[in-house]
Formats: structure tokens, C-alpha cells, sequence
């Protein structure tokens, strides 16, 4: 496939993708042809390996809405044409680098697609960084929805202060402290 399809399929920048491919550092075998096309050689097992539908919800009390993502995801990449492997689920939250359910298929390299319905259901904070990871081994990873999230900075900012309070004070009263905080911060600044 030529070099720009593989940059849309695996979220790299064209000029990064170009820059590594003159380096000799592409992570996947690429090739000029006398045309000056640049095409990239995509291996079959590669496309037709595994995908893995995950999701998550931070809390207990959503595991109704657990159930919904599983059915829209498995729904979304039934419709693509494609058969889902697995669908990876869990409770808790977006800020801990410590979610075994979904660094297993991270970590599986028979997993070729990653299929989220929104991108602060696998990192709210550097979720750039986590598609980057794959993408350089060949896989890919994919949000069904990326206009859903806004990137709203009082959302951020509740959610860091409620992660940060959670781990200082206990989770039991993480969400009130961190929006008295955030209610704090407000008045300060209008005074």
C-alpha cells in the first residue's frame, strides 16, 4: 500500500512517516519505487490478525452502560466487515497505568486492531501516545467515535484533582473534595 494510506491507517504523521522511512527505521518493510512513490509493505497476517474491542466505565454503578459499549463496538466493527476476536471490559479508571485488561492486548502481538468507542475509554490523558505504540508495530488502534469527547479543561481538571484527592485522602469522598477544590479555585479567580 502506498506510504499516505499507511499514515492514515496507523495515525502517524506523514512527515514523521516519511522522515523515519529515509532514516531506514520504518517499522514495517517500505520501499521507493522509480516513480518516487513510496509503498509499504503490509503483511497479511498483519491485517488479518486478531481485534479487540475494549471498554470501560470508571465506576461499579455503570456496568449498564459497560453492557451498551460492548454492543456498539462489536456493532461498529461487525458493520466494517470484520469479526471480533474478543472484547476486553473494565471497571475503573482512565488515569491508572495499571489496567491489566487492557495492557494485555497492548502487549499481544497477535492482536493486529484495537477497537475503543471513545478515546477516554482507553487514557483520557495521552491518549496520542498510547495509538503511537502499536502503530509502530503494524497495528492499529481505533476510536469509532473521536468527535464524541470534547476536550473540555474544567472535565480535565475535576478528573486529575478527583485521581490526585483519591490516592491522598481514600476514594470514598475523592469526587466531593476534588469539586469543592475545583468550586474554591473558581471563587478565587472572580474575586
Amino acid at each position: 500500500m502506498k506510504l499516505a494510506e499507511w499514515v492514515r491507517r496507523n495515525g502517524v504523521h506523514p512527515q514523521t512517516a516519511y522522515c523515519w522511512f529515509r532514516a531506514g527505521i520504518m517499522p514495517v518493510p517500505a520501499r521507493s519505487l522509480p516513480s518516487g512513490t513510496t509503498m509499504v509493505e503490509v503483511a497479511d497476517d498483519a491485517q488479518h490478525g486478531q481485534v479487540v474491542g475494549c471498554t470501560r466505565v470508571s465506576a461499579v454503578d455503570q456496568r449498564a452502560d459497560l453492557d451498551r459499549q460492548v454492543a456498539r463496538v462489536t456493532a461498529w466493527v461487525t458493520g466494517q466487515g470484520v469479526a471480533v476476536s474478543r472484547v476486553v471490559t473494565q471497571v475503573g479508571s482512565a488515569l491508572s497505568g495499571r489496567r491489566k485488561q487492557f495492557l494485555g492486548p497492548l502487549r499481544d502481538p497477535a492482536v493486529s486492531t484495537i477497537v475503543v468507542e471513545h478515546r477516554d475509554r482507553f487514557a483520557r490523558f495521552g491518549a496520542e501516545y498510547v495509538a503511537v505504540a502499536p502503530a509502530a508495530q503494524g497495528r492499529r488502534l481505533v476510536v469509532v467515535d473521536p468527535a464524541e469527547v470534547d476536550d473540555d479543561l474544567v472535565r480535565d481538571v475535576t478528573e486529575i484533582l478527583t485521581g490526585l484527592c483519591a490516592r491522598l485522602y481514600g476514594r470514598r469522598a475523592a469526587a466531593n473534595r476534588a469539586s469543592r477544590a475545583v468550586a474554591t479555585a473558581t471563587v478565587e479567580d472572580e474575586s
